[in-house]
């Protein structure tokens, strides 16, 4: 029987417009806009300058702090700017525009053929490290810090999420049908660096066929499939380690306080690929879909092609588009412009139809309790609504545990008031990291 866990919805899933599709590789852009943002951190600084010439591979802005990720060039060019550009998450941010020679030649020396298990955990992390991972599920927390737990946290197992619970979203799907040895070699490099030899891959029923494809994968590895209920956000990273561990990570804690690591799917391709060829993070796969697409589609993308030219590969549009999102229908970003490059944390690319959304005007909150049976965190999401359109944030953080709320839209999605529960909390989260900040300074 399938795994599964308190609360949670189960919208229409819409993964049949592209389940089925393989992985196409998108054409060399002209152009890639290369932001110094695309991660959970700081943000990096610009090593090269307009005028200079790179080649794929090569990095273009080094990390500042251990908290972030450097950043390569996704094909050879010459660098003509280096600006403020339109971001699919920040709204602007520095960005380096590189014009593509057509050559998409590698740096000196890449790809590499390297013999992981010749390797040892430190020079594994450096690796990671160097070659700018990010947890590509859309979070973008740089890969090495969350593979470095400190020595008071030992860690037991590792979890690889390939629930893909949002609606539309298959770029996960595809890729544990079309590189599943990647990922295969992925987990065994994860699992030496965190020294585990258990670890588990969440799929959720409705992908059987991802199931029974890693399952003969993982034969003799030490790592097993689990098969996960069809239900939103059974892919939430605490909703994930309950379902498959029975363990529950602590209010303001994280996984590794219960002994566990997870990574997304395209993460353990993009480490596998950096460990034994030296490939930085340059490029991604995503989902390219909705009401509004002539044809969607599941690309290979180059990090810093724009979103523009992602749907001109899909046909381009059928209508114009009701609201776009980077990511999926629960979680992702609305966007303003197509002019957006793709980022490492961009898993979807959404244009929903007319047809596709149910709008309509914001309404006080009834008390139905909707919310609260739907939230798999435990929490009262009306409350914490309230009390963030009110602007009593330190409430919502001290009484209602709002810092415990992962912002899976589930509230949302259930409320017959069609409040905007989760951009309550996102602002009283905000409110609340700005007062603690002015209270350190």
């Amino acid at each position: 029987m399938a795994k599964s866990f308190r609360g949670g919805v189960h919208p229409d899933d819409r993964k049949r417009y592209t389940a089925a599709k393989a992985i196409e590789v998108a054409p060399i852009p002209q152009k890639v806009i290369i932001p110094t943002r695309q991660h959970l951190g700081a943000p990096c600084a610009p090593v090269v300058k307009v005028g200079d010439l790179v080649k794929k591979g090569q990095v273009v802005a080094e990390a500042q702090a251990f908290v972030a990720s450097p950043i390569h060039a996704s094909t050879s060019g010459k660098v003509v700017e280096i600006a403020e550009y339109p971001h699919p998450v920040f709204g602007t941010c520095q960005a380096i525009v590189i014009e593509s020679d057509g050559q998409d030649e590698w740096a000196p020396g890449l790809p590499l053929n390297r013999d992981w298990q010749s390797l040892d955990v430190k020079e594994l992390k450096e690796i990671v490290r160097l070659a700018g991972l990010v947890g590509m599920g859309g979070a973008t927390f740089p890969t090495h810090v969350k593979m470095s737990p400190p020595p008071e946290k030992p860690i037991d197992s590792f979890i690889l999420n390939g629930a893909e619970c949002e609606p539309y979203l298959t770029a996960d799907h595809r890729v544990m049908l079309e590189q599943t040895e990647r990922i295969v070699t992925g987990m065994k490099i994860a699992m030496k660096i965190l020294s585990v030899n258990k670890g588990y891959i969440g799929i959720e029923e409705n992908k059987p066929d991802a199931i029974d494809t890693m399952r003969k994968a993982c034969a003799g590895t030490g790592i097993e499939v689990i098969p996960l209920k069809t239900k939103y956000p059974q892919g939430a990273e605490k909703t994930l380690i309950k379902v498959i561990l029975d363990r529950e990570v602590p209010s303001g804690g994280l996984p590794m306080d219960v002994g566990t690591v997870v990574q997304n799917v395209g993460t353990m391709v993009a480490l596998a690929d950096a460990v034994e060829k030296g490939i930085p993070l340059i490029e991604r796969v995503a989902t390219v879909t909705g009401g509004a697409i002539q044809e969607p589609k599941n690309i290979l993308l180059r990090i810093g092609a724009t979103f523009a030219q992602a749907v001109a590969i899909c046909g381009g549009f059928t209508e114009q588009p009701v609201k776009v999102i980077m990511g999926g229908p629960m979680m992702g970003m609305a966007q303003r412009t197509l002019d957006v490059p793709v980022i490492k944390g961009t898993s979807g690319i959404l244009a929903l139809s007319s047809a596709d959304v149910n709008v309509g005007p914001e309404q006080p909150c009834i008390r139905c309790g909707r919310c609260v049976d739907a939230c798999p965190m435990g929490l009262v999401p009306s409350m914490l609504s309230i009390l963030g359109e009110r602007g009593v944030f330190a409430t919502a953080k001290e009484e209602y545990n709002l810092l415990d709320c992962v912002e899976c839209g589930s509230c949302v999605y259930v409320c017959p008031a069609k409040r905007n529960i989760v951009h309550y909390i996102k602002l009283s989260k905000a409110q609340n990291a700005a007062a603690a900040a002015a209270q350190k300074k």
